[in-house]
């Protein structure tokens, strides 16, 4: 524990590890852990579905997906990862199973994809860049972002990096579903997964930092800025009564009336 927080006891908020130039790229975009678990249930479906068929595939992707969960619980890490990744793995064999087709697993991934690209999109055009929304919330600065015009455009150039991805992904991946091309969903969807979601996020990062830099406010640092405008106010309420004016402006001090009274007489 840092100084000011054994001074204060208190412990400062935690800030999110995206945009924190301290936090390592892996960091930001959810650690290891994330990459891995969106990764092998496709590594598992594909090639069990090319030898032993659905069924068989079908309950390899719901055992791996369970078997992550439950080594996540037993290691006491955070759960989310992998209990997102078992929710999807879920829903896309059921899909699977439903539709009576491999392919139907990669279904529900184009649906979403196809979804986050439309709100994404339209956030942009109704000037509410969703980029600049979740970052507010993120970083608990408010929504005072949207009143400046260039950290909007910066929040937006991130907002249509991240629907330019997602249409991508949807386009191609559709493309590939109509042609039942199994095997290159699966490559698909893990080699459009994080190598374009890694530019998109380097393209937000910067976005973001250069939002953030125009939305700064401004803010006494150690009293300094109150203190300068004391003294200014100071040298203004001086100015305004001729305190001290004279002797510094170089200016002449005006003549007293017996001053005046003794330029009459020697005139006389």
């Amino acid at each position: 524990m840092s100084e000011p927080e054994q001074q204060t006891g208190e412990t400062p908020a935690r800030r999110p590890a995206f945009g924190d130039p301290d936090a390592s790229l892996i960091e930001q975009m959810g650690g290891i852990r994330g990459l891995v678990f969106s990764s092998i249930p496709i590594l598992t479906f594909v090639p069990v579905n090319s030898f032993w068929g659905l069924d068989a595939a079908i309950w390899a992707a719901l055992g791996v997906a369970v078997a992550m969960l439950a080594w996540s619980l037993a290691r006491r890490q955070n759960p989310q990862p992998a209990i997102s990744g078992f929710i999807g793995v879920a829903i896309c064999v059921f899909i699977a199973w439903r539709t009576g087709d491999a392919k139907g697993y990669f279904l529900y991934g184009i649906i979403t994809q196809a979804v986050y690209g439309a709100v994404f999109l339209i956030s942009a055009l109704v000037r509410w860049p969703l980029v600049g929304v979740i970052w507010s919330f993120l970083d608990k600065r408010g929504m005072a972002w949207r009143k400046n015009r260039q950290a909007r455009k910066w929040y937006a150039v991130a907002t249509w990096a991240w629907a330019a991805l997602f249409a991508i992904r949807a386009v191609l991946q559709y493309a590939l579903y109509l042609n039942d091309e199994v095997t290159w969903l699966g490559a698909a969807r893990i080699g459009m997964g994080w190598p374009l979601a890694l530019v998109a996020f380097l393209v937000t990062v910067w976005a973001v930092r250069r939002a953030m830099e125009l939305d700064e406010p401004m803010r006494p640092v150690d009293g300094e800025t109150q203190q300068v405008a004391r003294d200014a106010e100071a040298v203004g309420a001086e100015a305004a009564t001729g305190d001290g004016g004279a002797g510094e402006s170089g200016a002449s001090p005006r003549p007293s009336m017996a001053d005046d009274a003794s330029l009459d007489d020697g005139k006389g």
